[in-house]
């Protein structure tokens, strides 16, 4: 019998890893550099997901009309990330399993994240590196960040698949909103940044609580 799908597309911040700490720690570095009030790490639940330039946005609202505030913001940001994307950050508990066992399934696995790329890539290299991925991209210039769904249909297009074929996993209303404008199977995890009611009403098909509910759906 065949498999329902022949791939599968994960988020990774709040889906595969949990990375808030170390995000919020470099974020609020960034934010006691420009004088202003740092935020708690729960708060960076809802400031995260939707790439660099938007969580400033969030935590500077002047900045969404000042452009030379925010370029700083992120280039500053990215200072201070590349000397703490790697302290506290960690898969979910069975995340390794999840991947162990689809390392031996007929089914692609790849990473689609608003995460800059080169720290996408740094971070799947460091913590998921026993593991096999057809794409690992982040948010990449020329490349319209997530819910756009465009960096799912490359994806798609390279493993030569309709994204009928493809689940995708994630943890926020931006992933859902992905997932349903790719006309992907979208799955939503309990476990990450964002509540189960933002899932549901962005779109998911179904939330799971545990990554070995995963290995049912895919299976």
């Amino acid at each position: 019998m065949s498999q329902r799908f022949k791939a599968v597309i994960f988020d990774l911040d709040g889906t595969l890893l949990d990375t808030l700490a170390d995000i919020s720690a470099a974020a609020n570095l960034v934010l006691e550099s420009f004088g202003r009030a740092t935020y708690s790490l729960d708060s960076f639940r809802t400031l995260v997901g939707d790439g660099v330039a938007v969580l400033f946005q969030r935590a500077m609202p002047d900045a969404i009309d000042d452009s030379a505030l925010l370029t700083m913001a992120m280039d500053r940001f990215h200072e201070y990330y590349a000397d703490e994307w790697y302290k506290r950050s960690k898969p979910y508990d069975g995340i390794d399993d999840l991947l162990f066992w689809l390392d031996g399934q007929p089914i692609s696995v790849s990473i689609l994240s608003n995460k800059p790329d080169q720290f996408t890539k740094l971070c799947a290299a460091h913590f998921l590196s026993r593991f096999n991925f057809a794409h690992v991209d982040g948010q990449r210039d020329g490349i319209p960040r997530k819910p756009d769904p465009t960096g799912v249909h490359l994806i798609a297009s390279d493993l030569n698949l309709s994204t009928e074929d493809i689940a995708y996993v994630g943890d926020t209303n931006t992933d859902m909103e992905t997932a349903v404008s790719a006309g992907c199977y979208a799955i939503g995890v309990s476990w990450g940044f964002r509540s189960i009611e933002e899932l549901k009403r962005s779109g998911a098909d179904v939330i799971v609580d545990h990554p070995d509910q995963i290995v049912s759906i895919l299976s």
